[in-house]
């Protein structure tokens, strides 16, 4: 599959083409996700939830990011990956954010990194663009806000939310963003998003109207009993590890594991 790159977000907008993207935190599922003809691969600090056991993303720090983010480039070299900024790498200072995203961007080899953000951002995004770093903003509900928010919900249900929102998409793009993703804005409200910016946005939970889609890998493939409103499960690979551990340990108790051909002689 050929790679996607930079200048491609806003011709498949153009084109009305989908984008798809999805999350990726090791080796194995990045390989697996470039191989299935994902078109990017985000290194989400939701891995802190999914795969560090944390109740939150606020936990996740920049090692940890640029831990799984090198991971994620072992496992799909021609990949375009996207590095996620985590809570607290990007809002002291600007000198502070452009630091992180530069050694973000030096030491995992990402395409671009992605900032949970309102348009009071444009002044970073406008600098990191500058500065030879692309950037994604992320629009709507930040999950990294949770503890002042208090709860994940809908952004935009009222007038004067979906009218904020239509200007912080309006002040990322002229600050040279290359894409949006929109968590959790009602489908309409997204849908006039899209068609009022020229660069492309990535729903989650915002309706079929955006330019392309992200989900977590581990809501798609069913590894938790939980699935949020805005995934569908495309596999039960929960219940089927828990069966195929459960296979194993029956075996390991009767005897049937290890046969001889599992054996050396």
């Amino acid at each position: 599959m050929a790679k996607t790159t930079l200048t491609a977000f806003a011709k498949r907008k153009a084109a009305g083409e989908k984008l798809v993207m999805i999350t990726a935190g090791d080796a194995p599922g990045a390989a697996a996700a470039y191989a299935a003809g994902i078109d990017i691969i985000l290194v989400g600090d939701s891995l802190g939830m999914t795969m560090l056991g944390y109740d939150s993303t606020i936990p996740v720090t920049m090692d940890d990011m640029i831990r799984h983010t090198q991971a994620v480039r072992r496992g799909a070299p021609d990949a375009f990956v996207i590095f996620d900024m985590p809570f607290m790498s990007y809002q002291v200072s600007d000198e502070e954010a452009l630091r992180n995203a530069g050694r973000a961007i030096k030491e995992t080899g990402a395409d671009a990194v992605k900032l949970e953000c309102d348009g009071s951002a444009a002044p970073l995004i406008r600098r990191m663009t500058s500065a030879g770093i692309p950037v994604i903003a992320h629009l709507g509900l930040l999950p990294q806000h949770i503890r002042a928010v208090g709860a994940y919900k809908v952004v935009g249900r009222s007038s004067a939310e979906a009218e904020r929102l239509l200007a912080d998409a309006k002040a990322v793009e002229e600050a040279g963003a290359f894409a949006a993703v929109l968590e959790c804005v009602p489908a309409a409200l997204a849908g006039e998003v899209t068609r009022r910016i020229a660069i492309p946005t990535i729903g989650i939970g915002s309706g079929a109207e955006c330019s392309g889609q992200v989900q977590v890998m581990n809501d798609t493939l069913g590894v938790f009993d939980f699935t949020p409103k805005h995934a569908k499960r495309y596999a039960e690979i929960g219940k089927m590890t828990r069966e195929a551990l459960a296979a194993y340990a029956a075996d390991v108790r009767s005897g049937a594991f290890p046969a001889p051909e599992n054996s050396f002689k």
